[in-house]
């Protein structure tokens, strides 16, 4: 017997809720500030809890750059705010939901 998704009741093959709570989530921040001696650190916000490491882990390996996630947030080492902005779309994050300034 397949895995029932505990939300919606479907099995977990068919189960878009991970889909439609990315849709409907609050925005997301990229944005870079800069670290110790003269280097840039990307950091990304409003990534739900339960998301967070997969989505931290997904962006370094297509960014290809070290970082880490903790306290609701993402940082990446070096300055990628736009790859990061097209790398959460081709993730399944919503282009309108994503503030990359």
């Amino acid at each position: 017997m397949p895995d029932i998704c505990p939300k919606c009741g479907l099995p977990l093959e068919i189960c878009v809720c991970n889909v439609l709570e990315r849709e409907t989530e609050t925005k997301i921040r990229v944005y870079t500030k800069k670290a110790k001696f003269d280097k840039y650190v990307t950091v990304v916000e409003g990534i739900s809890q339960d998301e967070l490491e997969k989505t931290a882990k997904n962006l370094k390996r297509i960014l290809a750059c070290g970082g880490t996630s903790k306290h609701n947030i993402i940082e990446l080492q070096g300055e990628h705010k736009l790859a990061t902005k097209k790398a959460l779309i081709s993730i399944g994050y919503k282009e309108s939901s994503i503030d990359a300034s």
